[in-house]
């Protein structure tokens, strides 16, 4: 055999190899998603969209009322991924230190030693986000969009692997504090959580006596870091064609640019999404297809995710918020006017 025969083949073992790779990461992650909704009843989105985070490497802001799994959701995903975990319930009288850590004098070295927070985790749940004061959320907001943390003169980086998943429960208003606008640009997602339906909550009940009776579960799906890098690298590898980056484009532009598409639009909108918006329109895009099994991206791919992209970046006209006007009636008018070819 040849010098160049010999390249030729083992070029096409290598591309085999990593198609079946890629293809074993996949099934995994389908193999995940599936227990999660086992787990995690009546809440297929969440699910979803955790997953979609993870693999486009962004941080999730989930609105819904209490009691709604969104804690169990991130545990058990935590259980399953390897990394560690943690939940933090936010205050009012929260300090940055107790989030990030501080330093720790020690008598017998007469030294100064940096003792970590909880936010040095893989996997952390930032309870009721808005009730932190702004000095809480700048430190959160360095962390989500850094991957670092800064405590006195010296700069901390934060694991590679670093996924926040933030509630917001849209009841209470008291001891609160709206998240700014530069904040809820850093969330790659924002899902708004309803109540499950009366078959899911029927087998949620089922799920809890059989967890209380000590009744075995269905052995969890393991994932390495490694598995999920290389994941994010398949996600970001796949096919999306000019077509589509175009109509991704054009979305976000009109929102920056809406008198050139309705009147009505103009009316709603203050201002428009920034180039971030663009990035994770993106990436969520790509990671929504290759966990429905494709290696193409599609406009629907994109449609789905246009809206908990653009839900927290959009700002609304006083006449928007005087007439009720959700976000994702903007982000329906949005797909309804901008053409996907």
């Amino acid at each position: 055999m040849s010098f160049l025969s010999l390249k030729f083949h083992h070029f096409c073992l290598t591309v085999c190899i990593s198609r079946t790779y890629i293809s074993m990461l996949a099934s995994t992650f389908q193999r995940l998603k599936t227990y999660l909704e086992t787990q995690v009843i009546g809440q297929p989105d969440l699910v979803k969209q955790l997953l979609i985070a993870l693999l486009a490497d962004g941080h999730i802001l989930v609105e819904g009322p209490p009691g709604l799994a969104k804690t169990r959701a991130v545990k058990i995903l935590s259980d399953c991924i390897e990394g560690s975990f943690h939940r933090v319930q936010f205050t009012p009288d929260l300090l940055p230190a107790d989030l990030t850590g501080t330093d720790i004098f020690r008598p017998e070295t007469a030294e100064f030693t940096f003792q970590p927070g909880p936010i040095f985790n893989s996997l952390l749940l930032a309870d009721e986000i808005n009730r932190a004061p702004a000095k809480v959320q700048a430190a959160m907001l360095e962390a989500m969009a850094e991957k670092q943390i800064t405590t006195g003169r010296k700069t901390y980086p934060l694991p590679e692997l670093f996924l926040v998943m933030a509630t917001q429960n849209p009841i209470e208003q008291e001891g609160t504090y709206p998240l700014p606008e530069a904040q809820l640009d850093r969330f790659l997602l924002q899902l708004n959580v309803n109540y499950p339906d009366e078959a899911s909550e029927l087998e949620i009940l089922r799920l809890n006596r059989g967890e209380a009776l000590g009744i075995e579960k269905a052995d969890p799906v393991h994932i390495t870091q490694e598995s999920i890098f290389a994941a994010r690298k398949a996600v970001l590898s796949i096919h999306m064609a000019e077509d589509v980056e175009r109509y991704i484009i054009r979305l976000t532009m009109a929102t920056r640019q809406p008198e050139s598409y309705s009147d009505q639009l103009a009316n709603w909108l203050q201002m428009g999404v920034s180039p971030r918006a663009t990035l994770a329109l993106d990436r969520c895009a790509r990671a929504h297809a290759w966990l429905n099994g494709r290696d193409f991206v599609t406009p629907e791919d994109v449609q789905k995710m246009a809206y908990p992209v653009l839900r927290p970046r959009l700002l609304l006209s006083y006449e928007a918020q005087a007439e009720g006007i959700a976000a994702d009636s903007i982000v329906s008018h949005l797909i309804e006017q901008v053409a996907c070819a």
